[in-house]
């Protein structure tokens, strides 16, 4: 789905093409060391970058991507597997997304403990990153992008529990799967994909899942019924408008949300007011991202966004084999509606909206879900909100410093605090739910150099707490991202040098308060590094092409209280893959 590259690296680094020239495969990413931001280059600074690159290395190809997190678990009972779909996604843009249906297997009647979806992918020669999603009844259910491949092929694989969408899944629902791609003389990658669907039989040590009791998608759904993501530009929102059960008690909604294009490298944009920087080839828009939903015209709730970068992102060279952090098993947002479920309850009409982040640059890929639950021994619940404190905007503050000639420094921060509270009058009497949240943000962005480099360091945390009926519990989050990464053109001819460095991670917890004390009841840690560097000579062969990188992932859930993997890799080979044991 991806048209352009963010910022003036990506920009050229979409533009360059893919191929890779043969030649030993050896890391010299490493060779380059990180100019220090607050000094712009000199004449000799930038001829020395070129010298440094010696030895070169040229990497020819990479093995299969692979990523440390943590796989689906699978209970140990009876099952059955649907092949939903194979096809080979080629000219996709212009034929069109995959449609069909999937019907559960009569062999593996429900209840089921678990269901999990598995995607295989496979391509060779050379094309794109590319944004996938999977819907389900009309519900997304998977969102990933693609590898990008070398010459001889590579296989990739990911899977998704799906079992909160069980209540769509006992009955035959159409299927569509979306995963927009071209083919011309220099893209010449097809994405064979096969998609299949393993429902597990519950028994008595595998209790059927607890799910929503209704699942309610809100994808953008065309004249012949295909699901797929809303396309959302600066200003626009996604609303569809909905009857709800009378008897509703509870409801969470599900975003997925990428951005695409100039969005792609958001943390990395500048202010609108940058001009200079703009007319470098910089994306505007600034560097705060979140995305909203409302009820009615009235917000309510946020989620920021995490700094997904694709297989190409900053420098491709990066990412073989590891990708990062979310690209490969995109992570959805959940937000609690449950204040507003006595009002959704009375019969009528209401209108869901989905609201893309403020002041983009380019287009947002938004989609969601809602999960119902109602009260089996009531016909009509109602209720009211009785509290809702959510801005229309954050608290934010934007500063462009110049503290030598040519460098710029920009410097945004930002915050939420809001809460909003409603009951709802069930069979059991009035339930009272309170949902506040407290965020902060900070990025810091350097360019110099006539824009030729950038640092960015950017930090964004917080949690959302939800009480009910003196019942509380938390989700924390916290999203770090650093960049550097710089373009050095060769002042005789069309020739360059990209050099990048990225470290990025995903923190997320799960807090109980038992007694006014807070207790983890489960986190992850998912920790990655990685540096490329891409050197091209005016006749566009390559002098260099490689990279390193490496992955740290660490979850502890009450079922599963350790697992831990490490994966280092370089010159696109695995050097260690080790399960070492939990830290504190």
């Amino acid at each position: 789905m991806r048209l352009i590259k963010s910022a003036r690296l990506g920009v050229l680094t979409a533009a360059l093409g893919l191929a890779l020239a043969s030649g030993p495969a050896a890391s010299a990413a490493s060779a380059h060391a990180t100019p220090t931001a607050s000094k712009a280059p000199t004449a000799r600074t930038l001829a020395q970058a070129r010298d440094d690159a010696a030895p070169a290395y040229i990497e020819n190809g990479y093995q299969n991507p692979v990523s440390a997190y943590q796989p689906v678990s699978r209970p140990d009972t009876r099952s059955c597997t649907v092949t939903a779909m194979q096809y080979d996604f080629s000219d996709s843009y212009l034929t069109g997304d995959y449609t069909g249906t999937l019907t559960p297997p009569t062999a593996c009647a429900g209840p089921w403990s678990k269901v999990v979806l598995d995607w295989y992918g496979s391509v060779q020669g050379v094309q794109y990153d590319r944004l996938a999603g999977v819907w389900i009844g009309g519900a997304e259910v998977l969102r990933t992008s693609t590898p990008e491949p070398d010459a001889a092929g590579i296989s990739w694989h990911v899977d998704q529990d799906i079992s909160s969408y069980i209540p769509l899944l006992t009955k035959t629902q159409p299927l569509d799967v979306s995963l927009g791609n071209l083919i011309n003389d220099t893209d010449t990658g097809v994405y064979h994909i096969t998609l299949k669907i393993t429902y597990y039989t519950a028994n008595r040590a595998n209790p059927p899942v607890r799910t929503a009791d209704e699942v309610l998608p809100l994808s953008n759904t065309d004249s012949d019924g295909a699901a797929d993501w809303w396309d959302l530009t600066k200003g626009q929102s996604a609303s569809l408008t909905e009857t709800f059960p009378t008897n509703l008690t509870g409801a969470d909604i599900e975003i997925y949300a990428r951005g695409n294009g100039c969005e792609e490298f958001w943390y990395s944009n500048v202010p609108d007011d940058d001009a200079t920087d703009t007319a470098d080839g910089y994306c505007s828009g600034g560097t705060y991202r979140e995305v909203g939903v409302e009820v009615d015209g009235r917000l309510a709730g946020i989620a920021q966004v995490y700094p997904v970068i694709y297989s190409g992102g900053i420098n491709p060279m990066m990412w073989r084999p590891i990708m990062s952090v979310d690209s490969l098993r995109t992570e959805p947002y959940t937000l609690d509606l449950t204040p507003f479920a006595g009002v959704l309850s009375d019969g009528k009409q209401h209108t869901i909206t989905l609201v893309a982040p403020a002041d983009i640059s380019d287009v947002w890929m938004l989609d969601a879900t809602m999960f119902l639950t109602t009260d089996a021994h009531k016909a009509h619940t109602g209720g009211a909100v009785t509290k809702d404190t959510i801005a229309a905007s954050p608290k934010l503050t934007t500063t462009i410093a110049s503290p030598t000639a040519g460098t710029d420094v920009i410097t945004a921060n930002g915050s939420r605090d809001w809460s909003v509270s409603g009951y709802v009058d069930t069979s059991h009497g009035r339930v009272v739910t309170t949902v506040s949240q407290h965020l902060t943000y900070r990025n810091l962005d350097t360019i110099w150099g006539s824009g030729e480099y950038q640092t960015v360091d950017q930090q964004d945390q917080g949690y959302t707490q939800v009480d009910t009926d003196g019942v509380a519990q938390r989700q924390t989050w916290s999203y770090p991202i650093s960049m550097y990464a710089s373009y050095i053109p060769d002042g005789t001819g069309s020739g360059f040098l990209l050099t990048a460095k990225v470290s990025q991670a995903r923190f997320t917890s799960t807090e109980a308060d038992a007694r006014g004390r807070w207790t983890t009841t489960s986190r992850i840690a998912d920790k990655m590094a990685a540096n490329g560097v891409l050197q091209r000579a005016d006749d566009g062969s390559n002098l260099q092409a490689d990279g390193r990188d490496s992955e740290d992932y660490q979850s502890s859930t009450p079922s599963q209280p350790c697992y831990h993997h490490v994966i280092e890799a370089d010159h696109g080979q695995v050097t260690a893959d080790v399960h070492p044991g939990c830290r504190n």
